[in-house]
C-alpha cells in the first residue's frame, strides 16, 4: 500500500486553517443565537434610532445621533466581546465543549484566538450596520480613523478578557445573570446615552474609570468633537485591557 493511498491524508489540518475553520464556526454560532442577536444587534439599533428620533435625554448642543451615535458603537462592542463571549463561553465550559475541544489539535491559545477572530467579524458586522442607519439620521462624524480603529481594538481586548474571566471562574447560571446585568448598568451608568455630567461629582469621577466610559468618551471626542487622540481614554482602556486579559489568563478553568 502507497504513502499517497488516503485521502485526505490522516493528521491534524495546519494550525491557521483549524483557527479559521473554528473562527467560522463560533461566528455561524454566535449569529445564529437568538439571545445575542437581540444584545448585538437589536437594542442598540433600538436605542440609537429612538434617542435620535425621540428628545427623551438632554445630549446636549447638535444633533442627538452625534452624542448617541459612538456611545451605541461603544455598546455593540461590549455586547459582542463581553456579554455575548462571556455567556456562550460560560455555557461551553458547563457542558464540558471547552474541556473536549482543550483536548483535540486545536490548541487552546488557538481556541481562544478563534474566538476573539468570531468577535471581531461579529463587531464589524455591527459598526456597518449601526454607521449606516446613524447615516440616515443624519450623523455627521469629525475625526481620523485611526484614533477610532484603536479605541475599539482597545475597547474589545479589555471586554474580552473581562468575559473570558467571568465565563471561566463562575458557574454558567452565575454568569448569565451576572453578565446581563452589568450590561444594563453600564448600559445606563456608562455615558452610552446618559451624558455622564448628568451625574454628580463624586460618581462621575468614578464611572469616568469605567471600560464602557472610557470607550463611549473616547469615541465621542473624536467622532463629535475631532480630537486627534484621547489619550486619557486610551490609556485606561489599555489598563483594563492588560488587567483583564491578564486575570482571565491566571484564573481561567476550563472545567
Amino acid at each position: 500500500m502507497s504513502a499517497g493511498t488516503y485521502t485526505p491524508r490522516p493528521g491534524a489540518a495546519p494550525l491557521p486553517r483549524m483557527i479559521a475553520a473554528q473562527a467560522a464556526l463560533e461566528t455561524r454560532m454566535l449569529l445564529r443565537n437568538g439571545e445575542q442577536l437581540l444584545l448585538t444587534v437589536v437594542i442598540p439599533t433600538l436605542l440609537l434610532v429612538l434617542f435620535s428620533a425621540v428628545d427623551i435625554v438632554d445630549t446636549g448642543k447638535g444633533e442627538p445621533v452625534d452624542f448617541l451615535a459612538p456611545g451605541v458603537l461603544a455598546l455593540a462592542v461590549m455586547s459582542t466581546a463581553f456579554t455575548g463571549q462571556a455567556i456562550a463561553t460560560g455555557f461551553e465550559r458547563r457542558y464540558g465543549v471547552l474541556k473536549r475541544l482543550g483536548a483535540s489539535p486545536l490548541p487552546r491559545w488557538g481556541l481562544m484566538a478563534a474566538k476573539t477572530i468570531s468577535v471581531l467579524v461579529t463587531e464589524v458586522l455591527q459598526i456597518v450596520l449601526l454607521t449606516v442607519i446613524a447615516f440616515a439620521l443624519g450623523w455627521s462624524p469629525e475625526g481620523g480613523p485611526f484614533a477610532v480603529l484603536l479605541l475599539l481594538a482597545l475597547g474589545t481586548v479589555a471586554f474580552s478578557g473581562l468575559g473570558l474571566l467571568m465565563a471561566g471562574t463562575l458557574k454558567a447560571e452565575a454568569t448569565l445573570a451576572a453578565a446581563n446585568l452589568v450590561f444594563l448598568l453600564l448600559l445606563v451608568g456608562g455615558g452610552v446615552i446618559v451624558p455622564l455630567d448628568k451625574f454628580p461629582d463624586a460618581a462621575q469621577s468614578v464611572l469616568g474609570l469605567l471600560p464602557i466610559s472610557a470607550l463611549s468618551d473616547g469615541l465621542r471626542d473624536v467622532l463629535q468633537h475631532g480630537t486627534a487622540m484621547p489619550w486619557g481614554d486610551v490609556a485606561i482602556l489599555a489598563v483594563w485591557a492588560v488587567l483583564g486579559l491578564g486575570a482571565a489568563a491566571r484564573f481561567f478553568r476550563w472545567e
